[in-house]
């Protein structure tokens, strides 16, 4: 099943990078610029794994870079429709390589397994 999981992912992933050019007017560089934004979320480890946990989820959540995505749609907002491809994608380029949604206590521990020299 987790081989099921990451190749779904890995779909995705190529589906946001091939269908951004085509969804937008907005330069690649927007794409690459952005995809590792929603990594800053590690800032919220420094005040403890809690925080950290809350903000990464947030910021890895498929769903609701996807509603951002139809409201950029929806409304127009070229920026804000690039900015739930870009996010997406990058939320799913992490799954591929096993960073789920974090749980509270670590890190290392996500709803996909112990990542990390913490395996067991």
């Amino acid at each position: 099943m987790k081989y099921v999981l990451k190749s779904e992912q890995l779909v995705l992933f190529f589906f946001t990078v091939i269908f951004f050019p085509f969804a937008t007017n907005l330069p690649w560089y927007f794409y690459a610029g952005l995809f590792f934004a929603p990594d800053l979320a590690f800032i919220g480890y420094a005040v403890n794994s809690k925080v950290g946990a809350i903000l990464y989820n947030i910021l890895h959540h498929q769903g609701i870079w996807m509603i951002v995505a139809l409201i950029g749609f929806s409304t127009g907002t070229e920026w804000l429709l690039g900015l739930g491809i870009t996010f997406v994608g990058h939320s799913a380029f992490d799954r591929i390589f096993g960073y789920g949604f974090k749980y509270f206590d670590s890190f290392h521990n996500t709803h996909l397994g112990i990542i990390g020299n913490n395996k067991k």
